[in-house]
């Protein structure tokens, strides 16, 4: 007997679910690192490291496990927090040291210390503002990061504190950590959770504007950026996006956004309300997946690039960027790929008019094609 083609895809299909099954069934449950590092081997090793202090506004619900802290269940108040990243002396740009297993040693991996969990948001203001006050005026800036799906809490401040320590960025990091359950096959769940995360994504922009930064600029990773788009079309319609004029760049790094939808939501977006810079890779194997989900409609990060141009966005394609792994997250696995990130965000100033140029004079040297935005008429 033949099988016919959706004969194969549903056996296909059958197949993938067992598999995915089978590894979830094994899968452990969230380890917490937050608060957890090996006791330095002498008095001046904890001295000598370099450590970034982010700020954590979230729609995860308080743990009982204080190195939890939030976790993957979703919560109707806001969570405020503070930690600190620490970076091992022999970090490789482009790669987060953590162990297997044990608790991280300072020496040798990166760390998540010194939670601090904000009672008011007026507390978390003033703390904000203090540590903007720390910066030179030029550096008074808030880089607000959008983690993706399948994320923990302490993932997703590992991973900010690699990005900031390999881009350079001198502003002030904030952690925006929406309750992802951190489990592989809750896809679902994480979509929902984006989407129940809008209003608290808004509300911390507002309390972001109670400061005096300078300029507040936008980096969102996979799914991430779902929640991104959509809170940026939901101030749109309100009448208050970029009220205070002080968002400067947006930076979306392999959307896990319908590409129909994507459409959509740019609509009630002015032209030269469309400054996006949008990161795509078509050897990305985590968006094939989830393209593969969705019937073969494509997701944003491997569109084609005319199609997004025509939407007045522009597109760094980073097809010819060689890293391991998926290839879902090379704006933070690549050395190259986070460096250039970290001159945009350098750049001072609101609304560059410049910004494409300046972009591609730092990509001349990189297997990196910028097609600048266009307008399709």
């Amino acid at each position: 007997m033949f099988l016919g083609v959706s004969d194969v895809r549903f056996k296909a299909c059958v197949l993938l679910l067992v598999t995915s099954l089978a590894i979830a069934g094994c899968a452990p449950a969230e380890r917490g690192m937050i608060g957890l590092a090996a006791e330095p081997q002498n008095d001046d090793a904890d001295s000598i490291l370099k450590k970034h202090e982010i700020f954590v506004i979230t729609s995860r619900a308080r743990d009982n496990d204080p190195t939890i802290l939030f976790s993957g269940k979703r919560s109707p108040e806001i969570g405020l927090a503070k930690l600190s990243v620490s970076v091992p002396p022999n970090h490789k740009p482009g790669e987060i040291e953590f162990p297997r297993s044990g608790i991280p040693s300072p020496a040798k991996h990166f760390t998540v210390i010194d939670p601090a969990v904000f009672g008011s948001e007026g507390n978390f203001i003033s703390a904000l503002q203090a540590e903007l006050n720390q910066r030179p005026a030029h550096n008074r800036n808030v880089l607000v990061f959008v983690h993706g799906y399948n994320t923990t809490l302490t993932e997703a401040a590992l991973r900010m504190g690699q990005f900031v320590e390999d881009s350079g960025y001198e502003g002030v990091p904030v952690l925006f950590s929406w309750a992802s359950s951190g489990r592989l096959l809750d896809y679902v769940y994480d979509m929902n959770s984006v989407l129940i995360a809008r209003d608290n994504l808004l509300r911390g922009a507002y309390l972001i504007s109670k400061t005096n930064a300078k300029a507040v600029d936008l980096l969102s990773h996979s799914m991430g950026n779902l929640l991104t788009v959509e809170a940026m079309r939901q101030a749109k319609l309100d009448g208050t996006f970029n009220r205070t004029g002080r968002l400067r760049h947006i930076i979306m790094a392999a959307p896990d956004i319908d590409a129909d939808l994507f459409r959509q939501q740019l609509a009630p977006f002015a032209d030269n309300e469309r400054q996006f810079y949008i990161l795509i890779s078509r050897d990305d194997n985590a968006l094939s997946f989830s393209r593969f989900l969705a019937r073969g409609v494509p997701r944003v990060g491997n569109d084609d690039v005319e199609d997004l141009t025509g939407l007045g966005v522009t597109i760094l394609d980073l097809s010819e960027i060689d890293v391991n792994g998926s290839n879902h997250s090379k704006f933070s696995d690549s050395p190259e790929v986070v460096q250039l990130i970290g001159k945009r965000l350098s750049v001072d100033g609101l609304g560059n008019k410049n910004a494409s140029g300046s972009l591609l004079s730092s990509v001349l040297m990189l297997p990196i094609k910028v097609t600048a935005a266009t307008l399709s008429q």
